[in-house]
């Protein structure tokens, strides 16, 4: 009945209006029992652990250049500040940053922005070392990069495309393959669909790219990127 329904309504709204500030309460006090990783109010860390909050901080302290490079340094990553890169209103690398490695991982300098970065960071933590780990029982020792900035536009099957890249912007960054501790290489191009080993790595860190990134493009979205995966900052949660 209506009544009833008027009274599940003014429930609702006295049990939100009581457990509301004591929720808050907990979230908030200095000495709360809610691990950080569970806690809304705290920054994101990359080695917390994985928790359903960790994308949400993750898209928020990416667009926040100094909390970003925070969160970097905090991780242990190699990063350097640099100035922001302005080539045109189009082309241009805002919160700059030249990331070398992470932990034991090292790789080529990286110029991208520090949100493509700390993004790079997250997967490379929390899915590129535990797929390593599972399927080789070695760590990572080195990334393979295509780079990330590059002032062009998008390219498709039939050529260059009307709409400027997302590297155009360092939003994106092109991931060919990882070295071993032990010296082996794995090659996207080369095992993506070969040895079963190879290729559960190389899916499940594609997969892990679709978490920590918004789009995540690899060989089975089109010919062009047969040897790396693309990984970029905006989209549609584009993944394949």
């Amino acid at each position: 009945s209506e009544g009833q329904f008027a009274m599940r309504r003014l429930t609702l709204f006295l049990f939100v209006l009581v457990v509301g500030p004591l929720v808050w309460l907990l979230i908030t006090h200095p000495n709360t029992p809610l691990p950080r990783a569970w806690n809304p109010t705290e920054p994101l860390r990359v080695d917390d652990p994985v928790t359903p909050l960790s994308v949400f901080k993750l898209d928020w302290i990416a667009e926040d250049g100094a909390a970003c490079f925070a969160a970097l340094r905090q991780a242990g990553a190699a990063v350097t500040q640099l100035p922001d890169l302005e080539q045109s209103p189009v082309c241009h690398i805002r919160d700059r940053v030249s990331l070398r490695g992470i932990g034991e991982i090292v790789m080529d300098p990286l110029e991208t922005r520090c949100g493509t970065a700390l993004r790079l960071v997250m997967w490379l933590r929390h899915s590129v070392e535990p797929a390593a780990t599972r399927v080789f029982d070695q760590p990572v020792a080195r990334l393979r990069h295509l780079s990330s900035y590059n002032c062009r536009a998008i390219r498709t099957p039939s050529g260059a495309g009307a709409s400027m890249s997302t590297h155009a912007t360092a939003d994106a960054v092109d991931i060919a393959g990882v070295d071993l501790a032990d010296g082996t290489q794995l090659s996207l191009i080369r095992d993506w669909g070969t040895g079963a080993e190879r290729h559960d790595f190389w899916r499940a860190a594609r997969d892990g790219g679709c978490v920590w990134f918004e789009t995540a493009l690899g060989p089975e979205y089109n010919r062009l990127h047969a040897d790396h995966f693309h990984f970029q900052s905006s989209g549609w949660r584009t993944c394949r």
